[in-house]
């Protein structure tokens, strides 16, 4: 039977990013292992896999630079040629989305950076600034596009090279949304919310591109005023996006999480033999990077070594168990009522 310093002491058992030698294989078999599991029970291997993201979000954001660019440029001529307003403002707002790759490329870079005493938690809340970037690059793209098509309205001028504007707005649909399948697909991968809002802003490009082509047989038809009309419509569209997109940041930056993460984490922890209860839970994205904070109850019977074996195997579990996982700290306490009452007294102290 433990004495009372040891129960003090299991009471408050600590685990948090333990590293131990588990003879994982490290290497490119260690890297195609990783692409099946998503954790290891190394928290160096978690680091890994998250400077691994971040080189994936670095390579996503350049091929889409180079996408958006070329198709924002073959309709900035065609913009030239014509005098399209809606395909000038699909223009602007595909120039708004390739520039935003850059703030991307920006926080990708810094969130690879290791903690400092300063910022004891990384550079990862770069892609959240990076978000709000994107959100006023949108807002800004909305402006501009209506401004445009409202002045069309009132001082109305003819399109010239009516063929001309279908094909580059067809080349906006296709630039767009091959950039967006990519964005998405490699974002949701790693998870990062700026990426995968990126993506979406690109693949709404893309339908406004295709509402360019209906504003240009509109005036082949015509209805002069179809190709002011559907910058208008261009711009109601940018504001959904706007809205979607700050929904998201906003999230991000008041460190709200999937619901379905936090149920995936109790059930792991739920399943760790040892643990008797959950006191608490919390979970938080750095950049693309899930981090988490629990206390869970124990026998107070228990030693202090035996308290730290159930701290690290939750910490494990949480790690394989819940995506995107690259840190847990793990706080035990004794079960029962002065258990609970010793935690309350710690909580009320932070």
């Amino acid at each position: 039977m433990p004495d009372d310093q040891d129960g003090h002491h299991a009471a408050h058992g600590v685990a948090q990013e333990h590293g131990h030698g588990h003879g994982h294989t490290g290497g490119v078999r260690g890297f195609l292992g990783s692409l099946l599991r998503p954790h290891s029970h190394d928290p160096a291997d978690s680091v890994d896999s998250a400077l691994t993201a971040s080189a994936d979000g670095i390579r996503a954001v350049k091929i889409s630079l180079v996408g958006l660019g070329i198709t924002a440029l073959a309709q900035a001529i065609v913009v030239a040629l014509t005098g399209s307003v809606a395909l000038l403002a699909d223009t602007i707002h595909n120039v708004s989305d390739a520039l935003t790759a850059l703030p991307l490329w920006v926080a990708f870079v810094l969130g690879r950076r290791a903690p400092t005493r300063r910022y004891t938690y990384g550079y990862g809340r770069a892609e959240d600034l990076a978000g709000v970037f994107i959100v006023v690059m949108i807002a800004l793209s909305a402006a501009v596009a209506g401004y445009e098509s409202v002045r069309r309205l009132v001082e109305p001028r003819p399109v010239a090279y009516v063929g001309a504007v279908v094909v580059a707005g067809l080349v906006g649909f296709v630039g767009n949304e091959v950039v967006a399948m990519y964005r998405i697909r490699v974002g949701r991968r790693i998870g990062s919310a700026a990426l995968v809002a990126d993506g979406l802003h690109a693949r709404t490009d893309g339908f406004t591109s295709l509402a360019v082509v209906a504003g240009a047989i509109g005036v082949w038809a015509g209805f002069p005023l179809a190709d002011p009309v559907v910058g208008l419509l261009i711009t109601v569209a940018i504001l959904v996006v706007l809205k979607g997109a700050a929904v998201d940041i906003y999230r991000r930056l008041m460190d709200a999480v999937e619901p379905a993460l936090v149920d995936a984490a109790e059930v792991s922890l739920r399943s760790v033999p040892g643990v008797l209860g959950i006191e608490s839970l919390r979970l938080r994205w750095i950049g693309h990077r899930l981090r988490a904070e629990t206390g869970v109850e124990v026998d107070p019977a228990l030693t202090v070594v035996q308290a730290h074996a159930i701290a690290d195997d939750a910490h494990h579990r949480l790690l394989h168990d819940v995506p995107k996982l690259v840190g847990a700290t793990v706080h035990v306490s004794p079960a029962g009522p002065e258990g609970r009452a010793q935690h309350d007294g710690l909580a009320h102290h932070r």
